[in-house]
């Protein structure tokens, strides 16, 4: 936990900026205080939401795929392609997430009326279950880790947030 915590510093991108400056002065290394900070929080944030996960035996993104199933709404039944645009992951990944939890009984597959090719994921009861229990804890872990922040400041990273991903997606 040391390791993380020393990693999270934020002088720590800053000492990096630094050397960059010393070593290579012509270069504006100053992104990195961004790109470098949003990356060490990245994995810091995966670590640090993960364990409830873990605890509940559900492995990397099989939460994703319950509390999309969940917050679609009854049914709670979508496509492997629906699937995979909602969790932004492969049809492949989509599958193999899917094989995990439907062998823990958490999901059924079944034929899709509208298209005999289709299949059509569905939570069950005890996916519905986990998937209500979990997204609380998530939420409460959520707050706790942005704690440093205020509520104005949280909106005002969510705005910039967005607008980095807009401005990223635009030039795409």
């Amino acid at each position: 936990m040391e390791d993380i915590v020393e990693a999270m510093q934020p002088d720590s991108i800053a000492a990096i900026v630094d050397q960059w400056k010393r070593e290579r002065p012509e270069l504006d290394a100053t992104p990195m205080l961004v790109v470098g900070r949003l990356f060490r929080l990245a994995d810091t944030l995966d670590q640090r939401l993960r364990p409830p996960f873990a605890a509940a035996d559900l492995g990397s993104g099989d939460f994703d795929v319950i509390a999309a199933l969940r917050r679609s709404g009854a049914p709670h039944s979508l496509s492997a392609g629906e699937l995979s645009r909602t969790v932004l992951v492969t049809t492949g990944a989509i599958s193999k997430r899917v094989d995990r939890l439907e062998a823990r009984g958490l999901v059924s597959r079944s034929v899709a009326e509208a298209d005999s090719r289709g299949r059509l994921i569905t939570l069950t009861a005890e996916g519905v279950e986990l998937a209500d229990e979990l997204i609380a804890v998530h939420l409460d872990n959520q707050r706790r880790l942005l704690a440093g922040l205020d509520g104005d400041e949280q909106s005002q990273l969510a705005g910039l947030l967005e607008r980095l991903t807009s401005a990223l997606a635009a030039g795409e």
